[in-house]
C-alpha cells in the first residue's frame, strides 16, 4: 500500500510536469521518477501508458509540436517538409486546414501507433539529396512555435514536394504550388539542386519553372542536363497519372 507521503510526493511532481507532450523516462528521472516508479504510477492510474519508457498524464491533450519534438530524439533528421512546410510559408491556397503532414527523416522507421493515431502524417526517408550535402541544410526551426522542431525552407519542401508527386501527390495540386514560388533564393536552390540525384524531381522544377516563368527557372535546367537520363522522361503514377518529361 502507498503510503500519504508517497502520493503527496508525486502529487508534487505532477503539478511541475510539462503538459500536452509525451513523458519519456528520461524526462521522468529528471524529477525523480524511476523508470519501476513510472510503471507502478501508470497500474495505478496516475499516469497514462502509450508505449514501452512513453507516458503522458492522464487526461491530457498531446499537441502537434511537442509530440514532433519527441520524436526528433529518437527519428534522424525528422522535420516537416513538402506540402506542409509550404503550408506553414504561407502557401496555404491549395492546402487545407487539416491536411495530412508530410513528415520527412533520414531512415525508415515507423512511427509510433500514439502518434499516427492523433496526427495523420505521411512519414518518409525517400533519399532526394546525395551524402555530401551538408547535414540539415535548408531545414529552419518553426516559424512560431517550438524552436526544436524542425521545417523545410520553401527551397528544399518544394523538391520534396515535386518528389511526392506521382505517389500521392497530385501533379495539378503541385503545379498550384509550385506557381506561387517567385522569391525562392537561388544560392539555397542552386545547393540543392547541385546535390538533388532524383531525376523526376529536377526534370518536374525545370518544366514547371520554365512553364510558369519563374525566376529560378534556369538553375533547374542548368541541373536538368548535369543529370541526363535522355531526353525525355516518363514514368506513370499509382493513380495512373502519366508524368511525360521532356530534357532540357
Amino acid at each position: 500500500m502507498k503510503s500519504t507521503n508517497d502520493v503527496f510526493s508525486f502529487k508534487t511532481v505532477l503539478a511541475k510536469l510539462p503538459r500536452g507532450e509525451p513523458l519519456g523516462s528520461a524526462m521522468l528521472a529528471k524529477y525523480g521518477v524511476s523508470a519501476f516508479r513510472a510503471s507502478a504510477l501508470a497500474r495505478s492510474g496516475w499516469l497514462t501508458h502509450l508505449v514501452r519508457g512513453v507516458y503522458m498524464l492522464p487526461g491530457d491533450t498531446l499537441t502537434r509540436d511537442a509530440c514532433l519534438a519527441f520524436l526528433a530524439q529518437q527519428v534522424a533528421g525528422l522535420h516537416l517538409g513538402g506540402k506542409t512546410a509550404l503550408g506553414l510559408g504561407g502557401m496555404r491556397q491549395a492546402v487545407a486546414f487539416r491536411d495530412v503532414l508530410s513528415l520527412w527523416g533520414d531512415r525508415a522507421k515507423p512511427l509510433p501507433a500514439w502518434f499516427t493515431q492523433r496526427f495523420e502524417c505521411r512519414y518518409q526517408s525517400t533519399q532526394l539529396f546525395d551524402a555530401s550535402l551538408p547535414k540539415g541544410f535548408a531545414l529552419q526551426p518553426l516559424p512560431v512555435g517550438r524552436a526544436d522542431v524542425l521545417v523545410a525552407t520553401p527551397e528544399r519542401a518544394m523538391l520534396e514536394l515535386l518528389s511526392d508527386v506521382g505517389k500521392g501527390q497530385s501533379l495539378a495540386q503541385a503545379r498550384e504550388l509550385v506557381e506561387m514560388l517567385h522569391s525562392l533564393r537561388s544560392d539555397v536552390l542552386e545547393m540543392l539542386l547541385a546535390h538533388t540525384t532524383r531525376i523526376k524531381v529536377v526534370r518536374l522544377a525545370q518544366a514547371l519553372g520554365a512553364e510558369f516563368e519563374l525566376p529560378w527557372a534556369p538553375l533547374a535546367a542548368r541541373h536538368s542536363q548535369r543529370l541526363g537520363g535522355g531526353k525525355r522522361w516518363i514514368a506513370v503514377s499509382s493513380s495512373g497519372e502519366r508524368l511525360d518529361l521532356k530534357g532540357a
